[in-house]
Parts: structure tokens; C-alpha cells; sequence
């Protein structure tokens, strides 16, 4: 499994100060399960996916690339992480489409650094 955090990753509240080191303990798939992430769909027809992190250790994400836009402290919380992104996508561009703002997003960042 290979994972790739997003440029501007959403955390809950409560985990700022921790974001380091769960994103480490997420990368070696050893993780809480309080701890769910949201992340870009695996198929281009949806556009996000909110799931435990412990389902990580299933051996069907063995090849899989992982796109982690959000981590939060439960499922309440990816929801609310959730609802703080469209909210802004919306905003910034008149649409719902999360997956191409994301990953134009995340484009920018990897081309110029910022």
C-alpha cells in the first residue's frame, strides 16, 4: 500500500498537533480505529470515500494507492471533514466537483511548491 497525503489535508481539531505522527503510523498501517480517513474514491465515477483506518490492514490495499485528503477522529468527524471541503470547493469555484479540485489542487502544489 502505497499513501499519498493531499497538499492541504484536512485534520480534526483535536489532531493538529498529532498530524505527524498519525500520518506516519498510517504509512506503516498501524493505526486506531477512531482514526478514519477520507479519502479520493478509488473509482473516477465517485469523488470521496470515508472509511476506518483499520481496514487498511486487509490485503486487498496490498497494491492499492491511497489518497488521503482528511483525517479524522471518527466517522462523525470525516463527515464534518467532509462537509468543510465541499463547503469551500463550492465557494472557490461554483461547483461540487471535489476530485478535479483536489487533484488540481494538488497538481499546483508538486509543480510549484506552494
Amino acid at each position: 500500500m502505497r499513501v499519498k497525503f493531499y497538499c492541504d489535508l484536512y485534520v480534526s481539531q483535536g489532531w493538529q498537533k498529532k498530524k505527524t505522527k498519525i500520518m506516519k503510523l498510517l504509512c506503516r498501517k498501524k493505526l486506531h480505529p477512531s482514526v478514519y480517513l477520507v479519502a479520493l474514491a478509488q473509482g473516477e465515477q465517485n469523488q470521496l470515500e470515508i472509511f476506518s483506518s483499520i481496514l487498511l490492514r486487509q490485503h486487498v490495499f496490498d497494491n492499492s494507492e491511497i489518497f488521503v485528503t482528511g483525517l479524522a477522529d471518527g466517522y462523525d468527524e470525516a463527515l464534518f471533514l467532509v462537509e468543510q471541503l465541499a463547503d469551500k470547493v463550492y465557494r472557490e469555484t461554483g461547483t461540487a466537483d471535489l476530485r478535479r479540485f483536489i487533484l488540481g489542487r494538488q497538481e499546483e502544489f508538486e509543480k510549484t511548491g506552494r
